[in-house]
C-alpha cells in the first residue's frame, strides 16, 4: 500500500465516522502518514486525529480511537495502535509490500511525481556561484516532479562549465510574474568541483545541508562504503545485475509478501513525501540522504534475491527480485532528479 492509498483510507474511516454521526468535521483533503516518529509503532502513523480534534470538540486521543476502531476493520491492517497525545499507528499486513512495490514499478522513475500542473509558478533566484546555481538547478527538478512551472535565474553571469560540465541550466533574466518566489543561497563551495565531473561534482554540492560547507575534493570519486554516492549507484547498479541474473536463470520479478524487509519497504513508501517536502523546503540533500537510506536498507536484502546451489527459483525470490528492482528504480528516480546519472555497471 503506498502512502497515497494509506492517505484514502484514513480519510474513508473520517468519513464514515462523520456520516455515523460520530464525528461533526469537515472531511479534509489529505491525511498526512509517514513512518513513525520516536514512541510510535509499525509501518506508518498519522497526526489525522489531533488535527480534527479542536473542530470536532473532543480530545485528540477520542478521536484517535473512533477513527482506530473503523481502521482496525480494514483487512491491509494487522494492527492499529494509539500512541502519545493520539498519533495512530499503522501495521501493514504482508502484502502491502506487494502492492507497494506494484505501484513503483507500474510508474518507474516518475513514482511520486505529481500526475498534472499543480497549478503554480516558481521564480528561483540565486546568486552568481558554483553552489547555487547547482541547487537551484536540483531544487528546479524536484519542484517540476511535484507539478511546479519553475524558471531559475542567476543574479550575475555564471560560468558556461556551471552547465556545460555541472548541467546546471539557468537564465540570466526572464519575466518576473510568478505565483512564488525563491532565493537560494546556501554555503558556498570552498574550491572548484569542476575537477570532479558531473556526477560527483553534484552530489558534493548537494548532499551536505544548504548551512553546511562541501567537502570539495572529498573521498567522492572513491568507490568505497565510506563515499555516500558510491553507496547508492553501487546498490542501484546492484539491482540491475541481479535482474540480468535472474533473466539467464529463467525467472522475472513478481511482486509478493518479503520478510525481514521492513526498513527498505517503510523508505521505498516514504520516498513521495520525501520528494514533497524536498520540493517545498528546497532541500535536494534531504533527498539525497533519503536515496542513501534507501540504498543502505536495500543491501542486505540483494544477497538472498538469486537461488544458491541446486536450489529452484521460488516465489520468494521472485518478490525478492520484485523488491530489489524496485528500490533500483526509486534510486535511479531520485538521482536523476538530483541530475546524476545511475548507471547499470559499476
Amino acid at each position: 500500500m503506498t502512502p497515497a492509498e494509506l492517505s484514502r483510507t484514513v480519510l474513508h474511516a473520517v468519513r464514515r465516522a462523520v456520516d455515523e454521526g460520530e464525528l461533526s468535521v469537515t472531511v479534509p483533503e489529505r491525511a498526512v502518514v509517514a513512518p513513525p516518529g520516536p514512541g510510535g509503532c509499525g509501518d506508518y502513523a498519522t497526526s489525522i486525529a489531533l488535527q480534527l480534534a479542536r473542530a470536532a470538540g473532543r480530545p485528540p486521543r477520542d478521536v484517535a480511537e473512533i477513527l482506530r476502531a473503523r481502521l482496525l476493520g480494514e483487512q491491509r491492517f494487522t494492527d492499529v495502535v494509539v500512541t502519545g497525545p493520539g498519533f495512530l499507528n499503522l501495521s501493514l499486513r504482508g502484502t502491502a509490500s506487494a502492492g507497494l512495490v506494484e505501484e513503483i514499478l507500474r510508474t518507474g522513475s516518475r513514482y511520486g511525481h505529481a500526475t498534472g500542473f499543480s497549478g503554480t509558478a516558481v521564480r528561483l533566484s540565486c546568486p552568481a556561484e558554483v553552489r547555487a546555481v547547482v541547487v537551484a538547478d536540483a531544487v528546479a527538478r524536484v519542484l517540476r516532479s511535484q507539478g511546479d512551472f519553475v524558471r531559475v535565474e542567476c543574479e550575475g553571469r555564471p560560468a558556461p562549465e556551471w552547465e556545460s560540465v555541472l548541467g546546471a541550466e539557468v537564465a540570466t533574466r526572464g519575466p518576473r510574474i510568478a505565483d512564488r518566489y525563491v532565493t537560494v543561497r546556501p554555503v558556498p563551495a570552498p574550491a572548484d568541483p569542476l575537477p570532479l565531473g558531473r556526477d560527483a561534482g553534484r552530489w558534493a554540492l548537494l548532499h551536505p545541508a544548504a548551512h553546511d560547507r562541501p567537502r570539495i575534493p572529498g573521498d567522492h570519486l572513491v568507490q568505497r562504503e565510506s563515499n555516500p554516492l558510491f553507496r547508492v549507484r553501487y546498490a542501484h547498479a546492484r539491482t540491475r545485475a541481479l535482474l540480468r541474473n535472474a533473466a539467464d536463470l529463467g525467472f522475472h520479478p513478481e511482486p509478493g509478501p518479503v520478510s525481514e524487509a521492513e526498513a527498505l519497504i517503510a523508505a521505498l513508501g516514504d520516498h513521495p513525501r520525501v520528494l514533497a517536502a524536498t520540493a517545498t523546503h528546497h532541500t535536494p540533500d534531504r533527498l539525497a540522504r533519503h536515496l542513501l537510506a534507501v540504498a543502505d536498507a536495500a543491501m542486505p536484502l540483494l544477497p538472498a534475491v538469486l537461488p544458491l546451489g541446486e536450489e529452484k527459483p521460488s516465489a520468494a525470490h521472485r518478490a525478492r527480485l520484485a523488491l530489489a528492482e524496485a528500490a533500483g528504480t526509486v534510486l535511479a528516480g531520485g538521482l536523476a532528479l538530483l541530475g546524476i546519472d545511475a548507471p547499470d555497471h559499476l
